[in-house]
């Protein structure tokens, strides 16, 4: 089956087309839509670029009004987020505007949405190891997402079985402590890893970050989010889901 990988973003983004068969011209051009449009996006959200509207924003030589309107779409729903998680996810933390958290799932989706428009309604897009998936990968099959292990190098602990969803993670294992607390300023380390399953990309990016940054804190709060199921991964290596986490079989 037909598999293209942009480089963006500072990641690999894998799409896994299902047609058959395959129109290689039709899918060449909806993939280099999804590359233009990530592209745009990385060079508008860029906390590493000096020059792109948010680093701009940041250092107010641009005020809100004069940058892209995504821009400020994006800053609305962190700002919903913020809300929705108790401020454990939160785009400007200690006063520095990064909406990255939410920048990624957010891209993604209207990613998938182009592959859709493009005619190619059954496909999995991967942006490092966030995954967006739509239709089936075949007759009768559900996407089937391997989830690392963040103590196991090259494992997994457990594998996801998902039509239309979306599968995120956020952990330890590859970035290391890169999630601070809000709350106290300090790294989060009790977690090695929430796994969040749900309908859009975005919601179940922020709530694997805000759970992570929860610590012990974050089962009760993760068997609270309707729609949503979570696996997580204790620094000790315990695990954790809720009833409902869509285990392979």
């Amino acid at each position: 089956m037909p598999n293209r990988v942009i480089h963006v973003m500072g990641m690999a983004v894998s799409i896994d087309i299902r047609a058959d068969p395959p129109d290689v011209g039709a899918l060449d051009a909806a993939v280099a839509e999804v590359r233009e449009w990530l592209e745009w996006v990385d060079g508008r959200f860029s906390t590493y670029k000096d020059d792109s509207d948010v680093s701009r924003l940041a250092r107010g030589e641009l005020d809100i009004a004069a940058v892209a309107p995504e821009i400020g779409e994006v800053l609305a729903l962190g700002d919903r987020f913020r809300d929705a998680t108790g401020g454990y996810f939160d785009v400007r933390a200690g006063g520095r505007l990064d909406p990255s958290g939410v920048v990624k799932g957010w891209a993604v989706e209207r990613a998938s949405a182009l592959l859709l428009a493009a005619g190619f309604a059954d496909h999995a897009v991967n942006a490092g190891g966030d995954i967006r998936t739509r239709g089936r990968p075949g007759p009768g099959r559900k996407w089937r997402v391997g989830i690392a292990h963040p103590h196991v190098q090259d494992g997994l602990v457990a594998v996801a079985e998902v039509a239309d969803g979306a599968v995120a993670t956020s952990g330890t294992a590859e970035r290391g402590a890169h999630v601070v607390d809000p709350h106290t300023g300090r790294a989060a380390l009790d977690l090695a890893s929430v796994t969040v399953v749900g309908p859009d990309l975005v919601p179940a990016d922020v709530y694997a970050t805000a759970a992570l940054a929860m610590g012990r804190a974050a089962p009760e709060w993760l068997e609270g989010l309707e729609g949503h199921e979570a696996l997580v991964v204790s620094a000790d290596a315990t695990t954790w889901h809720t009833p409902g986490f869509p285990f392979a079989p």
